[in-house]
C-alpha cells in the first residue's frame, strides 16, 4: 500500500487526540472564556455589578494584584515562588505612613518604602539563591517575619495623625478621567510583557525555568537573574503597599492578608506553570480580573467570606488540571 493511500491512524482507547494548536493560544481563549462567563453571568444576576463605581472598584483592587503579579510571573516563569508579597506589602504601607506623619516629603517617604521592599526580595534572595533553602519554606519565614515588623514599626496601631493632604494623592488621584494608579498598572503591564517577550532577561527566565542545570551549563548566570527576579518582585510588592496607604488615607499592618494567594492564583489562572518555563503577564492580568470580578460579584450577591475561600481554592485547584491537561496533551 502507498503512503499516500494508507489510512489515518486509529487512536489509541482511552485517549484524545487534540490538533496541534500552540498551548499559549489555547490558555488564553480557555481564561478570556471563563472571564466572559463570570461577567455575564454576575451582570445578570446583579444590577449593581455594571455600575461604574463598581466597576472602578474592581479595576483599584485588581490593580494591586497585577502590579505585584508582574514581578511574580517573572519570577515564578523562573522556577521559584514568593509568599511574602503580602506581608511586605504591609511593611512598605506601614513604613511610608510613618515617615511621612514624621514630616518627611511624601516623595521620599514613598521611595524608602519601595526601597524597604527591595531589601526584603533581597533577603529572599539570598536565603534562596546563596543559601539553597526551598523557595516555599525561605518566603514563608519572610512572610512571618516582616508582618510583624509591620506590626512593630506601628506598634499595633493604624497611623493617620499627621499625615499631609499629598499622602492620599497616589492611590485617589486622577489624570485626567483615568485613577493614576490604573495608568501606572497599565504601564508596569506593557513594560514586563515586554521585559518577558523581546529581552534576553526574559529569555533567560523561561530558560532557567524550563531546564536550570542545562541554563547553567549555557553559561547563564542562573543566581543572578534569580536574584534580579525576586528584588524585582519586592520592589513591586512595596510600590503596592504604597498605594494601598495612599488609597485608605492611613498606615495599617493588619492589611494584605492573603494577598501573596490572590497573586499566585491570577499568576496560575493565567497560564504561568508551577513548574517554571511558561508563562505571561497578559494571561496574569486576565487571571486577576478574574479573581476580581469573581470576589466582587460574590460580595454583592451577599456570599459569605469563607465561601469565598472555597471558590478561590476551587479556581486554583482547577488553574492547575488545566494547566497539567494542557501540558500532557499538546507539546
Amino acid at each position: 500500500m502507498s503512503i499516500k493511500n494508507a489510512p489515518n491512524p486509529v487512536p489509541q482507547a482511552g485517549k484524545v487526540m487534540l490538533p496541534k494548536v500552540n498551548r499559549y493560544i489555547l490558555q488564553m481563549a480557555v481564561i478570556l472564556g471563563i472571564l466572559i462567563i463570570i461577567f455575564v453571568t454576575l451582570s445578570i444576576m446583579s444590577d449593581e455589578f455594571l455600575s461604574l463605581t463598581n466597576m472602578n472598584n474592581v479595576a483599584r483592587q485588581v490593580a494591586l494584584v497585577v502590579i505585584t503579579g508582574c514581578g511574580v510571573t517573572l519570577l515564578m516563569i523562573g522556577g521559584n515562588i514568593d509568599l511574602s508579597v503580602g506581608s511586605t506589602l504591609a511593611f512598605s504601607c506601614v513604613l511610608c505612613a510613618k515617615l511621612a506623619a514624621g514630616g518627611m516629603p511624601i516623595v521620599w517617604a514613598s521611595v524608602l518604602a519601595i526601597f524597604a521592599g527591595c531589601l526584603v526580595g533581597g533577603v529572599n534572595a539570598l536565603t534562596v539563591v546563596k543559601l539553597k533553602l526551598t523557595p516555599v519554606i525561605a518566603t514563608l519565614g519572610t512572610m512571618y517575619v516582616v508582618r510583624g515588623l509591620a506590626f512593630i514599626l506601628c506598634d499595633g496601631k493604624t497611623i493617620s495623625a499627621g499625615l499631609p493632604g499629598s499622602f492620599t494623592a497616589l492611590g485617589t488621584g486622577y489624570i485626567g478621567p483615568i485613577p493614576t494608579q490604573l495608568i501606572i498598572t497599565g504601564l508596569l503591564v506593557v513594560l514586563f510583557t515586554f521585559i518577558e517577550r523581546k529581552t534576553v532577561f526574559g529569555k533567560y527566565e523561561f530558560a532557567i525555568g524550563g531546564n536550570k542545570t542545562a541554563a547553567k551549563l549555557s553559561g547563564i548566570n542562573v543566581n543572578g537573574i534569580q536574584s534580579v527576579s525576586y528584588i524585582v518582585v519586592g520592589a513591586l510588592a512595596g510600590l503596592s503597599g504604597v498605594i494601598l496607604g495612599s488609597r485608605l488615607g492611613v498606615g495599617q499592618a493588619n492589611v494584605g492578608v492573603g494577598f501573596e494567594f490572590d497573586v499566585i492564583v491570577a499568576v496560575v489562572l493565567g497560564g504561568t506553570s508551577l513548574a517554571g518555563g511558561e508563562g505571561s503577564v497578559i494571561g496574569m492580568a486576565i487571571g486577576a480580573l478574574i479573581i476580581g470580578f469573581l470576589g466582587n460579584g460574590l460580595n454583592l450577591l451577599g456570599v459569605q467570606t469563607f465561601y469565598q475561600s472555597v471558590f478561590k481554592g476551587i479556581v486554583l485547584v482547577g488553574a492547575v488540571i488545566l494547566d497539567n491537561s494542557l501540558r500532557t496533551r499538546i507539546k
